[in-house]
């Protein structure tokens, strides 16, 4: 069977930190997965890896078949990625943004992008420096949504969005 993401026996120390310890999942396509744990559990390290961030220190990631950190190109051009930061360029305005964000991929589609900004009740020319936290957690979604992925990876998606936001993105 072919995975979409599969770890095997991944460990990742941070000087005297075991952040990962001998982790090993296979991820089937068509689910949704969810990682739980503590803050300091190792979540974000193991996504880390996953999209290439990280080179694992022991153990093997693969992603669609691929090694994420020997193929980044062909592994994150499938891949929609939300980080728990937002990593967001505060000083350029939304529309900006999705000009910018769809410069990295062929298969952006701006008709998809533009009915996710009407959903979010989201205005295109304002900067994102003066979004709210919520609007800032619901512009990267559109930018991680947009490109239509294989693979969504979103750390701590529902982080600054109320609930309403949050059920009307998975509705």
């Amino acid at each position: 069977m072919q995975y979409v993401v599969e770890v095997n026996n991944l460990s990742r120390t941070f000087k005297e930190k075991v952040a990962l310890d001998d982790v090993t999942i296979q991820l089937t396509p068509g689910k949704v997965y969810g990682l739980l744990g503590e803050n300091g559990a190792g979540k974000s390290t193991l996504i880390k890896h996953i999209i290439g961030a990280l080179q694992p220190q022991a153990g093997s990631v693969k992603v669609f078949g691929m090694t994420p950190a020997s193929s980044p190109v062909e592994v994150l051009s499938q891949i929609g990625y939300l980080s728990e930061d937002r990593d967001l360029p505060m000083w350029m305005r939304v529309n900006e943004l999705l000009n910018y964000t769809a410069s990295f991929f062929d298969d952006w589609d701006r008709a998809y992008a533009q009915q996710l900004l009407e959903k979010f009740h989201l205005e295109a020319n304002i900067k994102v420096k003066n979004m709210s936290r919520g609007e800032k957690a619901r512009i990267g979604l559109i930018t991680a949504l947009a490109h239509r992925p294989q693979l969504l990876v979103l750390d701590e998606p529902s982080s600054g969005l109320d609930v309403s936001v949050r059920l009307s993105a998975v509705g």
